[in-house]
Parts: structure tokens; sequence; C-alpha cells
């Protein structure tokens, strides 16, 4: 079986966002085991400078690469990632999973993941041009690897 770890930075603060993702951490129990690591956001002052900000993103990614598993495939969400279509996502997932059980997605804070974290992935992901809250992107990202293995497994869920 494969294992799923997903490292996000902060905790989800809203019920709704939580039984979402409780939700399709059940589904995809049928695929994989799937695990969530929380980072804890480092605090930063209101209209924080550069340089607070470059210190948040470096603390947050020290806190990170501690968490990810060894041998992991890493997949790091940024905005500077490809965007993938579904299909394309399941492909992507079957075939890391091929030569690799254990695959790590990580979702970083406010201010984005450090450059050390995103070079941990050969490939890094994005959801599109949009902004998306970080916590928003777990729902959504949660889905659609709940999505790859349906469609990798031929179930009905994608249509």
């Amino acid at each position: 079986m494969i294992n799923v770890t997903i490292i996000a930075v902060g905790k989800l603060k809203e019920s709704y966002l939580r039984d979402g993702c409780l939700e399709y951490i059940k589904r995809m129990g049928a695929y994989a085991k799937t695990q969530i690591i929380e980072i804890n956001e480092e605090k930063c002052p209101d209209n924080p400078s550069e340089n607070q900000i470059k210190a948040v993103i470096q603390k947050e990614g020290e806190r990170i690469l501690k968490k990810i598993p060894a041998g992991a495939a890493v997949f790091p969400l940024c905005i500077e990632g490809r965007e993938y279509s579904s299909s394309d996502f399941s492909s992507l997932i079957e075939n890391t999973s091929m030569s690799n059980s254990r695959i790590c997605f990580v979702i970083g804070g406010s201010y984005g993941l450090d450059d050390k974290v995103k070079e941990m992935g050969k490939i890094k992901l994005s959801f599109g041009k949009m902004t998306l809250p970080h916590q928003l992107a777990r729902l959504v990202l949660l889905e659609q690897i709940y999505r790859a293995f349906s469609i990798i497994n031929n179930s009905k869920y994608h249509k």
C-alpha cells in the first residue's frame, strides 16, 4: 500500500475544512495510508519587512524538512509549479508509486515555501495562477489525490 504524507503549515481553523479533509482521508483508506503533519506557522508582525518574511519562510522550511519521510518522493506545492489535469496527476501518482511507496506533498504557509523545500521535489505542483488560502489548498489537494486514486482504480468517482 502507498503511504501518502501531506505536510502543511498551519492548522485547519474552520470546521468545514476539517470535515472535508477527514472525509477524503477516510475515502483514501481503500487506496493509501494517509498522514497529515501540521507544522506550526511562524509568528510574523503585521506589515512585515522582506527580511522578516524570508526569516519566516526559512524557519517554517527547517521544520518541514525535518518531517519529510526518508526516501519519499516529494511534491512541493508552489506558484511556479506545473499545473496538471486530474488525469495527468493520476498518471504522475501511479508512475511515482511504481518506484516509491512513499509520496509526500508539501503545502507552505502564507508566504510560501523555502527554496530548500522546493528543491526536494523533482516536480513542483501548482493549482493554477489563482491564489488559494493554504488551508483550502489542503482540501483541494486531498480531493485531487483521492480523484487520482479513483482514476487509477477505475472507480466511478471521476467522470
